[in-house]
This record gives structure tokens, sequence and C-alpha cells, in this order.
């Protein structure tokens, strides 16, 4: 039976990175594929819930930099069944990162058995006028905002990359292609975060299909806070990105 950890926060994983990060993603590469790693871990992040700095950090973008890793964000009940059963199958080690908040929201989820390949995001939401990347549960605030937007005549469209190792860079790049717009949505802490890495995408495969600067919104370089006011001002959410787009891109071109 394959091993499947489950670290109750994402914060826990600090203590066994030598194990994660050192030994498991690269046995193997230096055995010349003699040795597999099938292991999965889950996690969660549960920042919005209160359970202070130790407890509520999400920093996907470290284990992007560990290659033999896959690293994977569900944000819908669907994805998140296809996307482990694929994990469960894969050879290699691979980080199943949930979101705490998501465990209270309702989809379709069909009994009959699916896979969800790695690498292949999903487009959320059609649109027309930017392209909004969002990662995990920003893929919900950047829907919301979406359909408050169209209410203005904007048009969004919503990627959700659904892994990020191995990242869909051709359905990202396509869509900014289209739009000619992007803003990524992440609940890490800016500096570093998974949408710096998108941005230096964008930049290297689709800056001459850029009609403005690449946005992002994320966590201020802070640790999380404790108080609930200060929690509510420090996670991004669909206020946030409705009031970027309004303000960056109010000349949007609609012809």
């Amino acid at each position: 039976m394959k091993p499947v950890a489950e670290i109750m926060y994402m914060d826990f994983l600090n203590v066994c990175m030598d194990q994660l990060v050192n030994h498991a993603p690269k046995m193997r590469f230096i055995t010349g594929g003699t040795l597999k790693v099938p292991i999965v871990v889950r996690t969660q992040c549960s920042l919005g819930r209160m359970l202070g700095a130790q407890h509520s950090q999400f920093f996907p973008s470290w284990f992007m930099q560990v290659p033999g890793m896959k690293v994977v964000v569900p944000s819908t009940p669907y994805d998140a069944k296809g996307l482990l059963k694929t994990a469960i199958r894969d050879e290699n080690p691979v980080l199943f990162i949930e979101f705490g908040d998501l465990y209270f929201r309702k989809g379709h989820v069909p009994n009959e058995e699916y896979l969800i390949p790695f690498g292949e995001g999903d487009v959320k939401r059609r649109g027309e006028d930017v392209t909004v990347v969002a990662i995990s549960s920003m893929v919900h605030e950047a829907l919301a905002a979406a359909q408050e937007l169209e209410k203005e005549g904007i048009s969004v469209e919503v990627v959700d990359p659904r892994t990020l190792t191995p990242l869909d860079k051709k359905t990202i790049v396509e869509s900014v292609k289209r739009t000619g717009r992007a803003l990524i949505a992440e609940v890490s802490c800016k500096t570093c975060g998974v949408g710096a890495e998108i941005s230096a995408i964008l930049i290297e495969e689709a800056f001459d299909y850029l009609d403005a600067p690449i946005l992002r919104i994320a966590a201020p370089d802070t640790p999380a806070p404790f108080s609930p006011g200060l929690q509510d001002y420090y996670i991004p959410n669909q206020e946030k990105i409705i009031n970027t787009i309004k303000k960056h891109l109010k000349n949007l071109d609609r012809s």
C-alpha cells in the first residue's frame, strides 16, 4: 500500500524538511530510476481560522524549488478527489496542500472513477479583459470578484493551475495572450511567492502581448496575525481583487 502521510498544519512540514526535501525527491534521480518514492503528504493551510502565526502559513513556493517533488493545490471538491487519486498513483513524492476554509465548501463529486492529470490547469471562468491566475482558496474570491465586475462591463477570466509542480504554463500564457492583462492572486507572502514565478514566466513567454503591467495580490510580508480584524486585512479577498482591477485597469479597451 502506498504511504500517505497527513500533517495537520502546513507549518509542521518544517519539522520533517530533511526527509521531505533532501531525501525523498532525490532517490529516483540518484539511483537512476531504480528506486521509487510513491509518497503522498497531505497537509492544510489554516489561514483565516485565527490559529496564530505558527499555524497559518502557506508557502508552496518553497517546494516548487525542489526537483523531484510535485505540488498540488486543489480548490474544489471535484478537483481534490481527482488530483488525490492521481497523486496516489504517482511514483514520486507528492505534496498535497489543502486549504482549511475550503473544507466547508460543497461541490459536485462524481461517484465514478476519474483522474485529473498533473500539470493540467482549469479555466474556471472565461473572460476577455483580464486574466486572474488564482491559487487555491483565491479561486473562489476571484470568481466572486469576476461576477461583480461583470456588472460594470469588465470581463474577467479565472485560471486555476491546480498543480504548481508541474505547472500548466501553456494555459496561463495562452489566456494572458488573449486578454493582454494579468493579475495573480495568492494567500502566500508576496516576496518570492508563486505569483513571482508566474510573473517571470509571463515576461519570458508573453511580454509582447501584455497591454499593462502584471499585477499581484498576496499577503503582506509579515507573520499572520491572530486578531480577527488584522487577519481580515491580512488575507487577500474578493474586494481587494475588485479594487485592484478597477484601479489599474480602468481604461480597458473593449473594442
